[in-house]
């Protein structure tokens, strides 16, 4: 199994950064793809971002160009560099895995954008 533990989250004006660290730990050589969702209050959980083991990443039309996926295979860690950050930002972020040991969720951190 792998298990993930998101970081980062908090409150934030408009226009500033976040960045949030998603660690992996566990059966870390079977993972295959990671990636950032989001789930505001009333809404379903949505895709933000993905990045594959070559680092390839896929990003949502409404974060393009705002948001950073990266990941540090040494430290067994995936960020979420967010930029420009706009009240629509607002939702519990949570990061997610797929690989040889199925599929697995962290718990979530809130990310907050308001003045």
């Amino acid at each position: 199994q792998v298990q993930l533990v998101e970081s980062g989250g908090g409150l934030v004006q408009p226009g500033g950064s976040l960045r949030l660290s998603c660690a992996a730990s566990g059966s870390i050589a079977s993972i295959y793809v990671m990636g950032w969702y989001r789930q505001a209050p009333g809404k379903q959980r949505e895709p933000v971002a993905v990045i594959t083991t070559d680092d390839s990443t896929n990003y949502a039309d409404s974060v393009k160009g705002r948001f950073t996926v990266s990941r540090d295979n040494a430290n067994n860690t995936m960020y979420l560099q967010m930029n420009s950050l706009k009240p629509e930002d607002t939702a519990v972020y949570y990061c997610n895995q797929v690989g040889d040991q199925g599929v697995s969720w962290g718990q979530g951190t809130q990310v907050t954008v308001s003045s």
